[in-house]
Order: structure tokens, then sequence, then C-alpha cells
């Protein structure tokens, strides 16, 4: 029992090493291209991501947080999202959840540039289509200064809009201001899930 305990207590230091190297890998773009072209994080989730992600940061943050990203992919995975009911979904307490909607989409002006600290958003059109913008946060202007009650601050600015249509993934991190729920014409409903990862730096809840 003894030599049982040691080889287990051996595998869980030899876990949070391997974790610590991972997240002190001193990320270069090539390493985090590499690595997120590999998409093993997606654990065979049968989704793209858009190009917009932010490579370098996503891998710095993943590996910070697996368990959390993890756990964001594999909800998704594992749901019917056709079906799946609208509202907030637990996934691990306040540290990952989603939040289904089905709403019309807005015209441009009806929209705004938003960014989000405590939480990186993956956003996933599940059925219809929108625009949705994608700007550096450097690029655009506040309007509305960071509430951390709603963990959001508005902007105003440009940017590009990108189609998000289903089978593609956005990640959106504190860095990127973004402005989706833009309408493609006609203003139709759009069935769409928003998982929540919370950022390395914050506590758990």
């Amino acid at each position: 029992m003894t030599i049982l305990s040691t080889l287990f207590g051996l595998a869980a230091v030899t876990s949070i090493l391997l974790a610590q190297s991972d997240s002190d890998k001193g990320w270069t773009k090539q390493k985090a291209k590499t690595w997120f072209d590999g998409q093993e994080w997606l654990n065979g989730l049968k989704l793209s991501p858009h190009e917009t992600v932010n490579q370098m940061e996503f891998a710095e943050q993943y590996h910070l947080q697996r368990a959390f990203w993890d756990s964001a992919f594999a909800f998704l995975k594992s749901q019917n999202l056709e079906t799946i009911s609208r509202g907030k979904h637990a996934i691990l307490g306040d540290n990952v959840y989603a939040s289904v909607t089905e709403d019309s989409t807005k015209d441009f002006q009806n929209t705004r540039w938003e960014s989000h600290q405590r939480y990186a958003d993956i956003q996933y059109v599940i059925r219809g289509r929108e625009l949705i913008g994608v700007s550096p946060l450097s690029s655009v202007t506040v309007t509305e200064p960071y509430n951390e009650k709603s963990d959001v601050a508005h902007y105003s600015g440009t940017g590009p809009l990108f189609p998000a249509d289903p089978g593609t993934l956005f990640i959106f991190f504190p860095s990127d201001a973004h402005r989706p729920g833009i309408t493609t014409g006609g203003n139709t409903v759009d069935k769409k899930i928003v998982i929540k990862v919370q950022m390395s730096g914050y506590d758990s809840k």
C-alpha cells in the first residue's frame, strides 16, 4: 500500500511539473501556430477555429487553465446543440459556463464593440448566420469603462466584419474587441452558444 501511495504521489507531482513546464514554454508565434494547427486541444470536436483567434494568447491561456478549456470543448462535443435549451448551462461552476440564445441579429448601428477581462469567450453560431466584428483593443476608443460586475466594457471604432456560420468557432480574449450579432440581411434569428472561460489570474469561486 505504501508503494502504491508513493507511486500515485509521484504521478501527481509529475503531472504538476508537466503542467508547469507547459505554462513556462516561452511561446513563440511559430510554436503557438504549430500547437494550434495540430488541434489536439479540440479533443475530436469537429469544428474549425476562425482565423482571427490569437494563437499566442490561446496557447498560453490553454496551458495555464487546461482543465477549464478542456471542459468547455468537451461540453460542446457532448451536447446536441440543435436541441440544447436556451439560458445558462453550468460546466465548471463560475469558472466555465455556457449561455445559449436564440435572438434576431441586428443592424450594425444597433450593435456595439465590447471586451471582457475576467472571461474569454468561445462563440459559436449553431443555426443561422451573423457577422462579427473583430479589432485589437488598442484600435478602439472606450465609450463605457469596464464594469466588473457585468465583465464588459464598450467602445467606438472600426474593424473588419467576418461571417459567423455553423462549423466555425470564434475565441476572444481581453485584448480582443468584438462586435457580435450583426445581421447579414433581414435580421433573422440565429441560435448561438457563448462559453465563458475564466482567465488565468482570477481565483476560483
